[in-house]
């Protein structure tokens, strides 16, 4: 299959895919869009050519038209209920004792897979840790880094508190995984610059689309923080060959539900 071919039937030369195309790998000729030298090798398959063509006449050899989910403009939000459908997500550190099933959880990652990358280098790996038993014992690994740091950076452990989550969890009081059911790790290799700032992206969208399926959700910054320093975790974790954990997310259905949204402090701006 040719890398690039174009429908003439019902091309209509407007140049947009070469305009929109962000690697410049596309020009008009004759009216048609033609890929430079070596477009091939310098594509990096992100789509814009083929879900920007208002006739579907643009095919890439790894994409085309029909693979497309195409725009619904119903469902596109103004910016009012943008504003509400953000400001519904709320941190969730108070979980029922019910497991979500693992196709929720594939679907929510699916979802949050769509996340931008960059030069579209998609780096994110995904993990779960689904039993409840593995989240207690990998969340023990936690208060593990936590008495280190204790000991070894005092300044630090005092600043974070870790003394009282130490404590907290000596009489039963998991206040490092708040007793969710479920962790959802992105993993990325640190050999890749895109991989840290991709993986955040992705578990943000993964965070965003949690509330829809009627879950709830919070970022682990204790695990995430000892599973970059703490070999102990990071072995428990499997991680090897350069692979770092950069996000982690404890998900479940929340015990209680949310009636309001607070405000936030006013953004401070600044224009240059």
């Amino acid at each position: 299959m040719a890398f690039m071919t174009i429908d003439t039937d019902t091309c209509n030369k407007d140049g947009i895919c070469a305009a929109e195309c962000p690697m410049k790998i596309i020009q008009m000729k004759d009216g048609l869009p033609v890929p430079v030298n070596g477009a091939e090798a310098l594509c990096i398959h992100c789509g814009h050519c083929v879900a920007v063509c208002p006739t579907a006449a643009f095919t890439l050899n790894s994409m085309g038209p029909g693979d497309c989910l195409p725009v619904n403009k119903d469902l596109l939000l103004d910016p009012e209920k943008a504003e509400h459908f953000l400001r519904y997500r709320r941190s969730i550190r108070t979980y029922k004792d019910k497991p979500v099933d693992r196709e929720t959880l594939s679907e929510l990652i699916r979802i949050a897979s769509y996340a931008p990358s960059g030069h579209n280098s998609q780096p994110v790996s995904w993990q779960v840790v689904y039993g409840r038993d593995d989240v207690v014992r990998l969340s023990g690994l936690v208060i593990e880094w936590m008495q280190s740091m204790m000991e070894h950076q005092p300044k630090i452990a005092a600043m974070l508190h870790l003394d009282m989550v130490v404590a907290g969890w000596q009489m039963g009081l998991d206040t490092v995984s708040r007793s969710a059911p479920h962790l959802i790790l992105a993993n990325g290799n640190k050999a890749n610059p895109m991989a840290k700032p991709a993986c955040s992206i992705a578990m943000t969208y993964l965070e965003l689309a949690i509330p829809s399926f009627g879950l709830g959700g919070c970022w682990n910054g204790f695990f995430n923080a000892a599973a970059l320093s703490y070999p102990p975790l990071k072995e428990a974790l499997g991680l090897k060959d350069g692979m770092e954990n950069y996000a982690a997310m404890m998900v479940g259905f929340p015990k209680f539900k949310y009636h309001r949204m607070p405000p936030r402090n006013e953004p401070v701006v600044q224009w240059v």
